[in-house]
């Protein structure tokens, strides 16, 4: 991440994240990645978002999901599989305050992968929004909220020549990680 934060030149924080439908059916996006949790037992990979958008009910039925980080300038990826968890209200409410006075409302104001019938209900629920807290705080709304992707496998993958590239897997195995090596 440090790496990618000095040669990508937009969002190295940029992360698709794959949950699945009730049905099994996979479904990806691009989420930004807000933290890494080295100090924690088993660690883990942190995202927000609307609880009541796709993802969020993806994730309620099935907590299980999986990140590619992408660095097209370090020709690496890294792919993390691992169970989801919410995180607390406390570090919600956290990263909710550091967000733009904008982002906040628009957390309001949005009724995420919902149908949107025109651009102007979007800015208009944006004007109420506005109106209705001022210049007042702005408090997390309770249908917003993150998660914690907890890893328990990881695949670093690096570009070689010849397509003749290195791929590392790495598997939780108990308080630690068994590492192994795959072919191209």
């Amino acid at each position: 991440m440090a790496e990618a934060a000095k040669t990508e030149p937009n969002d190295p924080n940029a992360v698709c994240l794959a949950t699945s439908t009730p049905e099994g059916r996979p479904s990806a996006r691009m989420v930004l990645l807000k933290g890494v949790d080295h100090d924690r037992p088993g660690g883990g990979f942190v995202f927000y978002t609307n609880l009541e958008s796709r993802k969020g009910g993806e994730l309620a039925a099935n907590p299980f999901a999986a990140l590619c980080f992408h660095w097209k300038t370090l020709q690496r990826s890294v792919r993390v599989e691992g169970a989801v968890q919410p995180v607390s209200a406390e570090e919600a409410d956290a990263y909710y305050a550091s967000r733009a006075r904008g982002s906040r409302i628009g957390a309001w104001a949005s009724k995420q992968s919902r149908p949107l019938e025109s651009r102007y209900a979007l800015e208009k629920a944006v004007a109420e929004q506005t109106l209705r807290f001022g210049l007042g705080e702005i408090p997390r709304p309770p249908h917003w909220s993150g998660f914690r992707l907890v890893p328990d496998r990881m695949e670093l993958w690096r570009d070689m020549p010849f397509r003749l590239h290195e791929r590392r897997v790495f598997h939780r195995d108990g308080a630690g990680w068994r590492i192994e090596m795959l072919y191209p």
